[in-house]
Formats: C-alpha cells, sequence, structure tokens
C-alpha cells in the first residue's frame, strides 16, 4: 500500500486540510500506517499534480489561509482500482522479535526492560482502543456500512493489542520463572 491510498480513504471520509490529516493520522489512520506530516504534505502535492484530489484555499480568519483537499474523479477511479486488487500477505517484520531471538547473545536485561516498555504500550493502545469502542460504538450488533467498517477495524486492532499483551506477557513470565 502507498501512503496515497490512505490519504484517499482518509480523504473519501471527509475533505480535510494537510494539518487535518495529520492529526488524522495521530488518532487513527496511524495506527495502523504511519506518516510524517512532511511524507502528507509531500504525497498531497503529487497526487493535487496528478489529478487524485483537488485543492480549494479557504480563507482563515487571524491565520494564514489554509488548502483543503477533495478526492478528485481520478483518485476515486485509483481508490476503487486498488481496493478491487489482490492484497499480498502481510509480511511480519518485528524489530522486537528480533532482538528476543538474540536475547542470548547480549544484554538479556535490557531486552526485558523494552519488553516490558512495550506491554505498558500496548496496554494504553488497547486502553485506549477500548475507549473508542466504548464512545462509538456501544451497540455495535446493528452497525451497517462505513459504520461497520470502522467498528471492524477498530475491533482488529483490538485483538492485536491483546495478541502483542498475552505474547510479551509470556515472554517476560517465562524468563522471571526461569532466573
Amino acid at each position: 500500500m502507498a501512503l496515497e491510498h490512505a490519504l484517499l480513504v482518509s480523504l473519501s471520509e471527509r475533505p480535510a486540510s494537510g494539518l487535518e490529516l495529520t492529526r488524522r493520522f495521530d488518532a487513527s489512520i496511524g495506527y495502523f500506517w504511519t506518516a510524517s506530516h512532511q511524507q502528507i504534505y509531500r504525497v498531497l502535492g503529487r497526487m493535487e499534480t496528478d489529478g487524485w484530489v483537488t485543492c480549494t484555499v479557504v480563507a482563515q480568519q487571524g491565520r494564514p489561509a489554509k488548502k483543503v483537499y477533495e478526492v478528485a474523479d481520478p483518485g476515486r477511479a485509483e481508490l476503487e482500482r486498488w481496493l478491487a486488487a489482490p492484497t499480498a500477505p502481510d509480511p511480519l517484520r518485528s524489530e522486537v522479535m528480533v532482538k528476543f531471538r538474540g536475547a542470548s547473545y547480549g544484554d538479556r536485561a535490557a531486552v526485558l526492560d523494552q519488553a516490558r516498555e512495550r506491554l505498558a504500550d500496548h496496554r494504553t493502545r488497547l486502553a485506549h482502543y477500548d475507549r473508542l469502542a466504548e464512545r462509538d460504538f456501544p451497540e455495535p450488533a446493528g452497525l451497517r456500512g462505513r459504520e461497520l467498517d470502522l467498528y471492524l477495524v477498530l475491533r482488529g486492532g483490538q485483538r492485536l493489542e491483546h495478541f502483542w499483551i498475552d505474547w510479551l506477557t509470556e515472554y517476560l513470565t517465562a524468563h522471571e520463572e526461569n532466573r
């Protein structure tokens, strides 16, 4: 997947400025696909040049004007093409797993500290996802269409966090028991 496709999805949800897209990445899409604000602005410029998005300059009181981007017909066509194209299996690339595998060759205590930090991060992220689910989807059984898609992606995030919490706990417990 290219950043372009993540931006097309986000802009299909609602038009936005570059700053608003950056905030969306920080708050939601960024849990699944990361991009810096420089990357977002650079790609938006390229997408505008390619005709995938249009840009409207909106005056703001007391601040410089902002550019608001919206998906154009060629962008919608590209998004439809991309959505229909087969998706390659996601390769598992995990630096932490490689470190765990190599822990015997270095400072195991430092690796275990990293595992504890990761575990705390995953617990924090799961708590955030749980709050979002409770706030935004209190009765998921009746969801349809876009709302169902959003909920199921959130559920996928919750399940991934449960995996990481369970596995990191198992890793740490095994090493604590084998001291």
